[in-house]
């Protein structure tokens, strides 16, 4: 099959197939203690880290973990072709849960980086082939509202565990935050059992590289690089840009920017599956653009909730808009391409962009910098516009 035979244009549908059934279902509960696990120690471990590295232990204790992610997602799809969604996502729910268990059992670190390492693999693994097995169970008529249930799905368990899970280490110690983060991860694997597993013939599917010269699939990941480097940069840098007299309105602004985010997923996804996504993808890039910009005016309390709420809105469009568009570019085959790129842009976009713009704020300072950042966003018009043109 070919690079163009394995592409395919969007045909909305007014058809509206049930949504949640069973196998969808049984994989929320996969997905739930998936994401459990992951942001349960999402800070814990960096914590547990600085005790035996200080403060450069804790950063290369979330760079390992983040490397190895970032790489697994680059090989994922190749294990999907051969062996599956299942067996994949199992591996990697079993290689995010068995290595928490055992976290606590040395603080040197040489054992904590490996621990990342091993578990960074893991979650790559169970976002990508998750990620191909959860669209496979949606049908292509709901596909955008789909999405965007997984979305609720797998953020809501994220915003209860992060903060929950210093919680539980400063209460209950980390060993036991430890084994409750794998635990989560391991049970995971149960459900995954009950799961058809959709494995796709490996001689149809668009690889990583080839995705990436695939212009159909290209577009779209550059968009949503651009909004997610901006996501990266307001989780990192607000708390710093605000002025401390201002410090309490940095936990409303962030409480505000994933709640639109949510709110909106949901209206595009709803919106997509009756007229189409690819109309959404500007909407949304210029929403977040535009958001970035009016934060810029870090002084004022009300602009900086105001500009996160509106970046939030535009990212949560975008998150939809680009994925949904490019799952309905496929076959079945390449869905674990399309997850792996789209992880790839989301986890690249954030870690550059929190990386650029430290530089940039060194040189500018805050305001400046974010108003930067805003017109830097708007680079991603020229991918936009040529994608609406074909």
């Amino acid at each position: 099959m070919t690079t163009s035979d394995a592409l395919r244009p969007t045909a909305p549908s007014t058809a509206r197939p049930p949504l949640l059934t069973r196998p969808l279902l049984l994989r929320f509960v996969s997905l739930i203690g998936a994401s459990v696990s992951f942001f349960l120690l999402l800070s814990v471990v960096p914590a547990y880290a600085a005790e035996a590295g200080g403060g450069s232990g804790a950063g290369l204790a979330t760079g390992s973990l983040m490397l190895a992610t970032v790489l697994g997602e680059l090989v994922t799809p190749r294990l999907v072709a051969r062996f599956g969604y299942r067996v994949t996502l199992m591996a990697g729910l079993f290689l995010l849960g068995a290595p928490a268990v055992v976290l606590t059992a040395s603080g040197s670190m040489a054992w904590i980086v490996a621990v990342c390492l091993v578990r960074g693999l893991g979650f790559a693994l169970t976002i990508v082939a998750g990620g191909a097995l959860t669209a496979s169970l949606i049908p292509a008529e709901r596909r955008g509202e789909g999405l965007a249930v997984v979305g609720v799905v797998s953020g809501v368990p994220s915003l209860v565990a992060l903060p929950l899970g210093l919680w539980l280490a400063g209460h209950a110690g980390y060993g036991t935050v430890a084994v409750i983060g794998g635990a989560a991860a391991l049970a995971a694997i149960v459900p995954v059992l009950g799961l058809p597993d959709r494995q796709p013939e490996s001689e149809g599917s668009v690889g990583v590289v080839r995705g990436l010269r695939t212009g159909a699939l290209l577009r779209p990941v550059l968009v949503f690089a651009a909004t997610a480097t901006a996501a990266g940069i307001l989780v990192t840098f607000l708390p710093l840009a605000v002025p401390p007299a201002s410090a309490p309105v940095v936990a409303v602004a962030l409480f505000v920017q994933p709640a639109a985010s949510t709110v909106t997923r949901w209206l595009a996804g709803r919106y997509g599956d009756r007229h189409g996504s690819a109309r959404l993808v500007l909407p949304g890039l210029f929403l977040s653009a535009a958001g970035v910009l009016v934060t810029a005016a870090t002084g004022s309390p009300v602009a900086v909730v105001a500009g996160t709420a509106l970046f939030g809105a535009g990212f949560g469009i975008a998150q939809n808009a680009t994925l949904t568009l490019m799952y309905a570019r496929v076959s079945a085959s390449s869905y674990g391409t399309v997850s792996a790129l789209w992880n790839l842009a989301y986890d690249g976009g954030m870690g550059v962009g929190a990386a650029g713009f430290g530089v940039l704020a060194g040189l500018t300072g805050y305001p400046w910098a974010f108003a930067v950042t805003a017109a830097l966003m708007l680079g991603a018009l020229v991918p936009a516009l040529r994608d609406r043109s074909h």
